[in-house]
């Protein structure tokens, strides 16, 4: 009989699931290779037929999450919603992204408090945050030129507005009972509509 074909797609997102599962659990630095295989119910050398170190699976674990990030991002832009919209949607998505997602944010939060070096990080996370705001940015520049909103230094504004959305991610992960999703209106409410222009008297 033939030895059963493996899908070398699927047995890579396997591992890396697993991967993330354990860095979540464990903490990066005090997870291996064999903690991996286990998770993944493969053995260790099955494990190095994809990933040949623990950094490259982090890499690869952060690089699915900047190509969600940028299609999060591209999606915004190319919307055709008003602008205030768009930004509500992308709020939104975020925080909902993360939610379904904890795991990867634990490992965020893990390296950042551990002290790990951002140039150790296979994720630019200081370019993560700047397309962030940039994109915040221009969607304040396009409701400004509407009108929508008053004018301002908007890449101030951006910069809290994403500070606003870390913060409520930093504090569902510390207490897991905040309703994470549920705090997009409220960011909006506090940080967006706070901005528009009141129509004159």
């Amino acid at each position: 009989m033939a030895p059963k074909k493996v899908d070398r797609s699927a047995r890579r997102e396997e591992i890396l699931a697993a991967a993330v599962r354990v860095f979540a659990r464990k903490g990066f630095a005090a997870t291996r290779i064999d903690d991996v295989a286990r998770e993944a119910d493969i053995g260790k050398g099955s494990v190095y037929l994809y990933f040949d170190s623990r950094d490259a699976l982090l890499s690869a674990a952060f690089e699915a999450f900047a190509a969600r990030s940028r299609t999060v991002l591209q999606q915004t832009r190319e919307g055709t919603a008003p602008p205030l919209e768009r930004l509500g949607s992308l709020v939104r998505s975020v925080l909902s992204a993360l939610a379904d997602d904890p795991e990867l944010a634990r490992i965020l939060l893990d390296l950042w408090s551990s002290g790990r070096e951002e140039s150790q990080l296979s994720l630019d996370m200081p370019s993560v945050y700047s397309e962030y705001r940039t994109a915040i940015a221009e969607l304040l520049g396009e409701a400004e030129a509407e009108g929508t909103v008053r004018e301002g230094p908007r890449e101030h504004y951006a910069t809290v507005i994403v500070g606003a959305i870390e913060g409520c991610l930093l504090q569902w992960l510390l207490d897991p009972r905040l309703p994470v999703t549920e705090l997009a209106e409220p960011i909006l409410d506090v940080c967006v509509e706070g901005l528009r222009r009141r129509k004159e008297a």
